[in-house]
C-alpha cells in the first residue's frame, strides 16, 4: 500500500472541512486574498467601501505586532468613510460567533523574503485566522512546526502582513495532529492534542477536525479561550482540560450555588484556567464580585501579577485587611485577589461587621487556589457565616481524600463535587509534564544487609543518625560529586529539602566546610522559618505552611535566627546584595529575592556566576513555587501523599529537548511512601507511566538506537556516501534518537561509557557529522532554500552543546602543545593533540563558527612551537585582525555606516533583543525600496548575529590564560 502524499491529505482534509459548513475559495495570491477580504467585510457589516475606504482598512490592519493584531481583531475600527460620515467595522463576532463568515482554501502563494505556499488556510471574514500545516503519513510533527516558524521569519509579514492574523496553527501528519496559539516564541512542547472531556486525545486528523475545526466551535476558541498575556504580550490558548475545566464552573455558576472543585495536576496551568473561569463568571450578572483567594503571602503577590498580566488592571491587589475589605464592599470592584489569612480576618473581626454588611447577602464567587490547603476547613465555615450566598470552586493538584485525610476533613466534605479531574498520569501522556527520575541512595540496612523495612524504621529513634556529622557529610560529597551529571553542567538549579532546621543548619555548614577546602564551587543558598518546633512538621511526612514573614521573633527562636542571618551574609557576600532577615518585611524581602534569583535561570538575560545552584529549604518552595530550570530535589527528609507529590512537582515542568525528566534522589526509605502517593494521586498500575524506567533499561535502548543508527550508516565516513536526502534523513533521526537517550543516561549516577556499545570518540566523530548536515542545511537557508525533506528537522542542538568547551578551552589545549619534548615522542605527541583539537571544532556545536578560523591559525601560526603565553598573544592578535577584516567586508558588501553598525551590534549584545527596522534603516548608507526594505533588513540582522556567533560568543577568558 503507498504512503498518502501531503496533497491527497490535504484534498481529503478541504473536503471534510465544507461538510463541516466551511466554503472553498480560491485564493492563489495575495491580491486575491485583499479582494476576497474586501468582499468578505462589506458582508459581514453590511456595508460597501469604496477602493479608498479598503485601502484605508488595510492600512490599520497592517499596523503592529502579532500581539498587537490579535487586540485589534477584537475591536472595532473607526473607519472615516469618502461621504464624511464615520462607522465601525468589526473584524470578528467575539460574543456571538457563530455568525462570522467561513471559507477554507489551500497554497496561498505569499512572497516575502523568499516565495512561500501555505496549506490549508481557513479565513473568517476574510482574515486568515487558523492556519494548518501538513505533512505526509510517517513524518513528525515537529517538521510542520518548524515550517511554520520559517514562515514566521520569511512570509507572514509580507502582503499586509494578514497572515499574522492567525490565532490557531494546526499541524498534522494525518496521523497525530496538535494546535497551538501564534506566539513566536514557544518551544514544540508548547503545542497541544485536542481531548475528549475524559482526557482521551483525538490525534487522527479527521477526528481532530470533526471535533476542533467545526466552524462554530472553533470561533469559539478564538473568542473566548484565548487569552492574551498583557505582560509577554503574547496569545495564549487553553489545553482541552483547561477548557472542560473552565466549562464546567462556569456551568454551575450559571446553574445554582452549589460549590465544586477541579482535580488538576500540580503543574499543568492553573493559574491560567482559574484566570479564564473568573474572568467569564465576572461577566455574569447574577454575580456580585469573584474572590481569588491564595494561601501565602508570596502567592498573592504573584497570582495578582500574573491576573493582571493575563489582562492588565483586572485586579486590584489588596495590600492589608482594610484595604481588601473597601474592595469586597465596593460594588466596582468585581474581582479581588487575596490570602486566605487576610480574608478570614475581614469576615471574623468585629471592627469590619458594618462594612462587611454590605455585602453580606450578595452572591460573591469563591474560587480557591490549591484548595487542598488544611487550614480551608476553618475559613470554610466563616465565609459560610459571613456570606449568605456565597458559592466556592476550588483547584488542587493534590486533594485531600480519604486516605490522606490524615483526621481531617476531604476535599469533597468542603467543595463537594469534582466538576472535571486531570491527574498527573494525563500530564504526562500529553507531555503537559515530565516523568520522575527516582534514586534512592544510603537507605538503612541491617548488619546482615538486607533494607530496614519501613515499620522498623518507624520503631526506632533516627534523629541523632540522620543529623550526625558522619551521615550528613556523606550526603552533602554525594551531592557535591553527582550535581553536575544531574543538572547538566549546572545549566539547571536543585532545591534540596532537610527534615528540621537543625539537620538544615548541619547541611549548609557541610557545603560551607567543603567549599573552604576547595572541593566544589557550588553557589548554595537557604532560608527557612524560625519557628522553634519547625523540626516536628516532619513527623507526619506532610508539608506544612511556611510563615513568609519568618516567624515569631523570641527568644526559643533566637538561635535559629542568628544562624540563618550568618547565611544570608554569605549570600550577599556571594551575589553582591544587601539582604537580611532582622524582622518579618525584611525577610519577606529576602524571601523574594530568593524565588526572584530562582526563576531568573527561566529568562534569556540569566547569568550563570548570579544563580543559585543549589536552594536549601525545610519547608519553603516545596509548594506553590515554579522554576522551569529546577530539574532536581534532593530529599533528605520524609515525604508523603500530597506533601510527596508536591514537592517532587518542583522538577517535572516542561523546559526542551535537554531536561528530558525531574531527578529526584532519596537519602531517605522513601520507596513505599512513593508508591503510594503515585497510586494515590492517579491510578493503581501508575509507577511505570510517571516514573522514568530504570537505568538498565536505557542502556538497553541506547545500544539498540546504536544498531539502528549503524543500519543506516556503518561507519562516521559512509555518512558522506549517503545515496539520497531519505538515507541523510534517517541518518539525522537515528542519530537524534541516540542523543536523546544519552541524554537521560549522563543523569544517573551510576551512568558509565563502558556500559554503552559505542565508545565516545566514535559517538563523536558520529556527531561530528550529524553537525556537518546541520551546516550544509544552514548554508543552503542563507540563499534560496531548496526543496529538502530534510529543511525541517530540528537538531536538537541543545542535546550536544558543552558551555565549557569554548574557544580559551582550545587556546589553553594549543598552549600545552608547546610544553612537549622537541623529540620524535613529543612531537607525535603535539600532533596527536592537533588533531584533538580538530576534532573537537568538528564536534561541538558551539564552535563551529569558528572552526575555519581556528584552523587557519594552527595551519598559519603553530609551525613551530610556542609558549602559553606566545599561543595567546599570537592568537587574540590573529582573531582581532581577522574580525576587523570581517566588519569591513560586512560593511561594504551590504552598504553599512561602519560606526553605526557597530553601535547596533553592541545594543545586541547587551540587550539580547534583535534590532527593529527602525534601528537598521538609517545605517544603511543608501535608502532601500519599500518592496525590499523586509528581506534586506532581515539578510542584515542575520548577518549581524552570525557576525557575534562568529568572533564574540563562546569565546571564554582567552585573554586571561
Amino acid at each position: 500500500m503507498s504512503i498518502q502524499s501531503e496533497a491527497q491529505l490535504e484534498k481529503e482534509l478541504i473536503q471534510r472541512l465544507t461538510g463541516l459548513g466551511w466554503v472553498e475559495v480560491s485564493v492563489p495570491d495575495v491580491a486575491t486574498l485583499h479582494s476576497n477580504l474586501k468582499a468578505q467585510l462589506e458582508a459581514h457589516n453590511g456595508l460597501t467601501f469604496s477602493d479608498e475606504e479598503f485601502k484605508r482598512i488595510l492600512n490599520r490592519l497592517e499596523k503592529g505586532s502579532v500581539f498587537d493584531k490579535a487586540k485589534a481583531l477584537r475591536d472595532r475600527m473607526v473607519l472615516h468613510r469618502d461621504d464624511g460620515t464615520v462607522t465601525h467595522i468589526e473584524f470578528f463576532n467575539k460574543e456571538e460567533w457563530c455568525k462570522n463568515r467561513y471559507q477554507v482554501t489551500s497554497q496561498v502563494t505569499v512572497e516575502g523574503s523568499y516565495k512561500t505556499r501555505y496549506d490549508v488556510t481557513l479565513l473568517v471574514n476574510g482574515l486568515p485566522l487558523i492556519q494548518i500545516e501538513l505533512k505526509r503519513r510517517g513524518l513528525g510533527l515537529k517538521e510542520a512546526f518548524n515550517q511554520i516558524n520559517r514562515y514566521q521569519r520569511h512570509s507572514f509579514w509580507a502582503g499586509s502582513a494578514l497572515f499574522q492574523y492567525v490565532q490557531i496553527f494546526v499541524i498534522s501528519n494525518g496521523e497525530n495532529t496538535k494546535y497551538y496559539a501564534n506566539n513566536r516564541n514557544q518551544s514544540f512542547k508548547q503545542t497541544f492534542y485536542w481531548a475528549k472531556e475524559n482526557n482521551d486525545t483525538i490525534q487522527p486528523l479527521e477526528k481532530f477536525a470533526d471535533a476542533f475545526l467545526e466552524k462554530c466551535f472553533v470561533s469559539k476558541m478564538i473568542a473566548k479561550y484565548i487569552v492574551l498575556h498583557e505582560g509577554d504580550k503574547i496569545p495564549m490558548i487553553l489545553r482541552p482540560y483547561q477548557y472542560y475545566a473552565v466549562e464546567a464552573i462556569v456551568d454551575r455558576v450559571q446553574k445554582g450555588r452549589k460549590n465544586g472543585y477541579i482535580w488538576h495536576t500540580t503543574g499543568s496551568g492553573k493559574t491560567l484556567t482559574s484566570f479564564k473561569a473568573s474572568q467569564i463568571i465576572v461577566e455574569n450578572p447574577k454575580v456580585a464580585k469573584v474572590v481569588f483567594v491564595v494561601d501565602r503571602a508570596d502567592l498573592d503577590y504573584q497570582t495578582t501579577k500574573e491576573f493582571n498580566a493575563f489582562s492588565e488592571g483586572s485586579v486590584d491587589g489588596t495590600d492589608n485587611t482594610n484595604n481588601l475589605v473597601k474592595q469586597l464592599a465596593e460594588p466596582k470592584v468585581k474581582l479581588v485577589v487575596t490570602t486566605i489569612q487576610k480574608l478570614n480576618t475581614a469576615i471574623t473581626r468585629e471592627r469590619h461587621d458594618a462594612a462587611m454588611a454590605l455585602i453580606k447577602d450578595e452572591r460573591v464567587v469563591f474560587v480557591f487556589d490549591e484548595c487542598h490547603r488544611s487550614q480551608f476547613g476553618e475559613t470554610h465555615k466563616n465565609i459560610v457565616n459571613a456570606f449568605s450566598k456565597a458559592q466556592m470552586l476550588g483547584f488542587t493538584g493534590t486533594p485531600i481524600l480519604a486516605e490522606n485525610a490524615v483526621g481531617k476533613k476531604t476535599t469533597t466534605d468542603l467543595f463537594g463535587e469534582c466538576l472535571h479531574k486531570y491527574v498527573i498520569t494525563d500530564a504526562i501522556r500529553d507531555e503537559n509534564v515530565l516523568r520522575f527520575s527516582v534514586e534512592y541512595w544510603g537507605r538503612l540496612k541491617k548488619k546482615d544487609g538486607s533494607l530496614l523495612t519501613d515499620e522498623e524504621v518507624g520503631g526506632i529513634d533516627l534523629k541523632e543518625f540522620f543529623e550526625s556529622d558522619q551521615r550528613v557529610e556523606g550526603v552533602v560529597d554525594w551531592v557535591i560529586e553527582n550535581h553536575k551529571s544531574k543538572t547538566h553542567d549546572r545549566d539547571f538549579s536543585a532545591i534540596m529539602c532537610c527534615s528540621s532546621v537543625d539537620a538544615l543548619t548541619k547541611t549548609y555548614e557541610a557545603f560551607a566546610k567543603r567549599k573552604a577546602e576547595g572541593a566544589h564551587d557550588l553557589r548554595v543558598a537557604t532560608i527557612f522559618t524560625f519557628q522553634a518546633n519547625e523540626e516536628d512538621q516532619d513527623a507526619d511526612g506532610l508539608i506544612g505552611e511556611p510563615d513568609v514573614t519568618g516567624g515569631p521573633v523570641n527568644a526559643q527562636t533566637m538561635h535559629s535566627r542568628d544562624k540563618l542571618g550568618g547565611f544570608v551574609d554569605d549570600y550577599n557576600t556571594m551575589f553582591g546584595t544587601n539582604q537580611s532577615v532582622k524582622d518579618g518585611k525584611a525577610f519577606y524581602a529576602y524571601y523574594k529575592a530568593v524565588a526572584k534569583r530562582m526563576k531568573w535561570r527561566d529568562k534569556k538575560d540569566f547569568v550563570p556566576e548570579k544563580g543559585i545552584d543549589i536552594l536549601l529549604v525545610v519547608n519553603m518552595f516545596l509548594t506553590g513555587f515554579d522554576a522551569k530550570t529546577c530539574n532536581t530535589l534532593y530529599v533528605d527528609k520524609n515525604l508523603k501523599y500530597h506533601g510527596l507529590i508536591q514537592a517532587f512537582s518542583r522538577t517535572n515542568r516542561i523546559l526542551g529537548q535537554k531536561k528530558s525528566q525531574g531527578n529526584i534522589v532519596c537519602f531517605r526509605n522513601l520507596k513505599t511512601k512513593v508508591d503510594e502517593a503515585i497510586a494515590l494521586f492517579s491510578n493503581k498500575d501508575a509507577n511505570d507511566k510517571i516514573l522514568i524506567e530504570p537505568y538498565q533499561v536505557y542502556v538497553d535502548h541506547f545500544n539498540e538506537a546504536v544498531r539502528a543508527l549503524l543500519d543506516v550508516a556503518e561507519t562516521p565516513g559512509a555518512v558522506d556516501r549517503l545515496e539520497s536526502e531519505e538515507y541523510t534523513l534517517a541518518f539525522v533521526q537515528a542519530f537524534r534518537e541516540l542523543m536523546r537517550i544519552r541524554n537521560v543516561l549522563t543523569t544517573f549516577a551510576e551512568f558509565s561509557d563502558d556500559d554503552l556499545s559505542m565508545e565516545e570518540q566514535r559517538f563523536e566523530k558520529y556527531k561530528s557529522k550529524y553537525l556537518d548536515i546541520y551546516d550544509q542545511l544552514k548554508s543552503d537557508r542563507d540563499g534560496q532554500p531548496k526543496a529538502s525533506i530534510i529543511d525541517e528537522v530540528d537538531f536538537e542542538l541543545e542535546l550536544i552543546r558543552r558551555d565549557k568547551i569554548n574557544v580559551a578551552y582550545i587556546l589553553a589545549l594549543l598552549a600545552s602543545i608547546g610544553d612537549e619534548e622537541d623529540d620524535e615522542a613529543g612531537r607525535a605527541t603535539a600532533d596527536a593533540k592537533k588533531k584533538a583539537v580538530l576534532d573537537l571544532l568538528g564536534s561541538e556545536a558551539r564552535l563551529r563558527s569558528k572552526r575555519e578560523l581556528i584552523e587557519e591559525f594552527i595551519a598559519s601560526y603553530l609551525t613551530t612551537r610556542r609558549g602559553g603565553d606566545e599561543t595567546r598573544d599570537a592568537f587574540n592578535e590573529f582573531w582581532d585582525e581577522k574580525r576587523e577584516q570581517a566588519f569591513k567586508d560586512l560593511c561594504a558588501e551590504e552598504g553599512l555606516d561602519p560606526d553605526g553598525f557597530a553601535k547596533l551590534m553592541q545594543s545586541y549584545q547587551f540587550t539580547q533583543k534583535e534590532p527593529l527596522a527602525d534601528d537598521v534603516l538609517p545605517v544603511l548608507k543608501k535608502p532601500v525600496g519599500i518592496l525590499q526594505r523586509k528581506s534586506v533588513i532581515s539578510r542584515i540582522v542575520e548577518r549581524l548575529k552570525g557576525f557575534i556567533e562568529t568572533f564574540d560568543e563562546n569565546m571564554g577568558d582567552v585573554e586571561g590564560l
